[in-house]
């Protein structure tokens, strides 16, 4: 199956990291937010991905063509004019990258790649990391029946929170496991009749598709209750850092 990643934003708002890069280049720990993404799908078998860059997508194409450059060891001789690779560090990975435009809808990019896709497919976004269980929600895809189906997450909170006991305050809890309900943590699976909900080729997939495909009863949750983490600001991305630091993320980095 292939997966599907949306990587054309902008990332205003981490403008600190994103300047001079595509949001999914930004790195943390030493890696881009996109090859983490790859890594959890490639874990459970699925190597072939397809980018929808946009902004500055160029550069998403350079990280690729100069992928084992950039991971392995070279050694540049010189006087000969010869590079050998000492040390490849490839991924079993097929990657298509393809340029669906600057200001692009979410849904745009994606109805830009309709005929690339099977008739299912796998979707997210290039700016969140997560240990998602891939087969695990493809499974519960299939046994659902529907059109659609979303990963369910608890925003992990931004704020410390008090222990109340009868308006006592009992102990501080720094890091609270979420702030309450569920949201969309941005894995999906997807049948490619969810085209037929488009009234047009530019739309925002999750303000004007998904409400359509929940209207119809056609949206399926899958609940993930392990490490899921947007990085929509540098303190996110410090949350991130701080979480590969403590070996939190099952893929090993090198």
């Amino acid at each position: 199956m292939i997966a599907v990643i949306l990587a054309g934003g902008k990332g205003t708002r981490l403008s600190e990291e994103t300047q001079f890069k595509p949001k999914p280049l930004v790195e943390a720990g030493g890696k881009p937010l996109l090859w983490h993404i790859m890594q959890n799908y490639s874990r459970h078998g699925v190597t072939d991905f397809l980018v929808l860059t946009g902004h500055r997508g160029i550069q998403i194409k350079e990280y690729f063509a100069n992928y084992w450059m950039n991971s392995g060891k070279i050694q540049f001789d010189l006087e000969r004019g010869t590079r050998n690779v000492i040390d490849e560090r490839s991924q079993k990975w097929k990657v298509t990258v393809l340029d669906t435009g600057i200001n692009t809808e979410t849904g745009g990019r994606l109805f830009q790649a309709k005929d690339l896709l099977e008739e299912e497919f796998l979707l997210t976004y290039g700016d969140g990391v997560a240990d998602v269980d891939i087969t695990g929600l493809i499974s519960h895809h299939r046994s659902s029946n529907k059109k659609a189906t979303l990963t369910a997450v608890k925003p992990p909170a931004r704020f410390g929170a008090l222990n109340l006991v009868n308006d006592t305050v009992e102990s501080f809890q720094e890091k609270p496991d979420g702030e309450g309900g569920w949201v969309n943590g941005g894995f999906f699976v997807l049948s490619k009749v969810i085209f037929d909900y488009f009234d047009n080729e530019n739309q925002s997939f999750e303000f004007e598709i998904l409400p359509k495909l929940a209207k119809a009863k056609q949206l399926q949750a899958y609940k993930h209750y392990s490490y899921w983490q947007p990085v929509d600001t540098v303190r996110d991305l410090h949350n991130l850092e701080e979480a590969i630091k403590a070996q939190k993320l099952p893929w090993k980095i090198s």
